[in-house]
């Protein structure tokens, strides 16, 4: 009998002893499973590299506002383009705007930013008025720009008409060509100092007064005569002269 029940208290015992070291390998289990978790963290995407500002391109063009006879530059750094003019090695803008400088062919140009009034550059025709006559020179206060309308002028200045640029022939005497109180048409040849040309034939007097009683002269065989006092006098004129035509 005795044997009989400790047989069956062992019996009885074994299953318990084995739940318990199952129990004990599910929490040993658990317990490296819950390391793990905390040991192993999920790797972070990779950020894209930023570029970085030594390699960054520069800018093609670089701006800045400027009004009219500004230094915007010289002609050692840049090449002159629109709105702006050269003079003695320096670079001034024409008129109010903004500077663009192209560094990629190095020029600097001048965009207006309002109407701006027109100003003269080299080339451009001319209408003026002559406001007096001297051995060499005639000078000229200039009143307006061919195709740029009647509006006051950026850079208007007395210009003058040298004796050596007023035709294609000798000029004996200046004051046979101009006089003042005519009103002529010129080109532009130099701005630095402001000189004009009447050399083509389309260039020259266009209206021009008499002397004597002051009416506007009228071209009678090719040459200038008064319609009042009948006095006839020489100018070097446009073949415009008398039609009003620019």
């Amino acid at each position: 009998m005795t044997n009989r029940r400790k047989l069956g208290k062992s019996d009885a015992e074994e299953p318990k002893e084995v739940k318990e070291g199952e129990l004990e390998l599910e929490e040993e289990i658990e317990e490296i499973e819950e390391a793990g978790e905390e040991t192993e963290q999920p790797e972070e995407p990779e950020k894209p590299e930023q570029p970085s500002e030594e390699i960054r391109e520069e800018p093609k063009e670089k701006t800045r506002a400027v009004l009219p006879g500004d230094l915007i530059g010289t002609s050692e750094e840049y090449s002159p383009r629109n709105g702006t003019y050269a003079d003695k090695g320096n670079i001034y803008a024409t008129a109010s705007g903004i500077v663009k400088i192209n560094t990629k062919d190095r020029s600097i140009s001048v965009i207006p930013v309002t109407n701006t009034p027109p100003h003269i550059q080299v080339g451009d025709i001319v209408i003026g008025q002559v406001t007096d006559v001297k051995d060499s020179v005639a000078l000229v206060e200039i009143a307006g720009i061919k195709g740029k309308g009647e509006r006051e002028i950026v850079n208007a200045d007395q210009a003058a008409i040298h004796v050596s640029n007023v035709k294609d022939a000798y000029v004996k005497e200046l004051y046979n060509e101009f006089a003042p109180f005519d009103i002529v048409k010129a080109r532009v040849i130099d701005l630095r100092n402001m000189r004009l040309t009447t050399v083509d034939k389309e260039l020259g007097v266009m209206k021009a007064y008499c002397g004597n009683c002051r009416a506007v002269l009228k071209i009678d065989n090719g040459k200038l005569k008064c319609p009042n006092c009948e006095r006839t006098e020489t100018r070097k004129v446009s073949l415009d002269y008398g039609t009003g035509i620019v």
